[in-house]
């Protein structure tokens, strides 16, 4: 990475984080707009625009074919697969709760044991490990058995489901990280603008949603890094920018 950053991750990973709380910025504008005068629909428009071109131009990356195929899905995946993963444990949990050794082995078999604390948390490769292992080895006469117990097959197909997805997209977003071009002292400036106004939205959202747990979270920028697999912390005091 070059100098003159204001930021300690790679310069993809800023992007790709970035383009997250763009899109979520986005998402939000209607409520949003009413708090600023210079946040619109527009505003946004353009903001995700800006980040696109700079993706593109700069790190020689197709962004609407690849890199926010890539980012967007793993992003929009991990909460439904989370929730479903965790409502067919509590399921499990109920429908077997008089057979625990049953329970207990399924849940094992199917990846819980191993990997569920670490899913918890928000650990992106936790949640492979478990949607994997659950692919494998849900046969046929283990999914009898939970469904016969009033488990709607669909959830089990859900999860399955997950795994290639996640995982192919997981794939597709490493291997774009290794496709950054050297960066001139110009597009360094270009990527500190972006970062900057992106932890600026950040700082602002993220206070307006003090009392929302799960909206002030799509505006935390560490949790946004981290969810698309960045080793690299932030410096300084998060979102402030170093």
């Amino acid at each position: 990475m070059a100098k003159n950053r204001n930021y300690s991750c790679k310069d993809v990973d800023m992007l790709m984080a970035s383009k997250t709380i763009a899109e979520n910025f986005w998402a939000n504008i209607s409520e949003l707009s009413a708090t600023r005068t210079d946040w619109s629909e527009q505003y946004a428009n353009d903001l995700i625009t800006r980040i696109d071109n700079a993706i593109e131009t700069h790190l020689g990356i197709d962004a609407k074919k690849d890199l926010r195929n890539a980012t967007v899905t793993l992003a929009s995946i991990q909460v439904p697969a989370r929730r479903d993963v965790s409502y067919f444990k509590t399921q499990v949990d109920e429908d077997f709760k008089k057979e625990t050794s049953k329970r207990d082995e399924i849940l094992k078999t199917l990846g819980f044991a191993n990997h569920l604390r670490g899913v918890q948390k928000g650990n992106q490769e936790s949640l492979i490990q478990l949607l994997y292992q659950f692919k494998t080895n849900l046969t046929d006469t283990l999914r009898q058995e939970i469904t016969a117990k009033g488990m709607n097959p669909t959830l089990l197909d859900n999860i399955i489901g997950y795994a290639d997805t996640f995982k192919q997209a997981n794939v597709t977003q490493e291997t774009l990280k290794g496709s950054t071009k050297e960066i001139t002292q110009e597009v360094s400036d270009v990527f500190n603008g972006i970062y900057d106004e992106i932890i600026g939205i950040c700082k602002k959202a993220s206070n307006y949603y003090q009392y929302e747990p799960l909206k002030k979270e799509q505006f935390t920028f560490a949790k946004a890094l981290s969810n698309l697999g960045a080793a690299a912390k932030i410096a300084g005091t998060e979102p402030t920018a170093a």
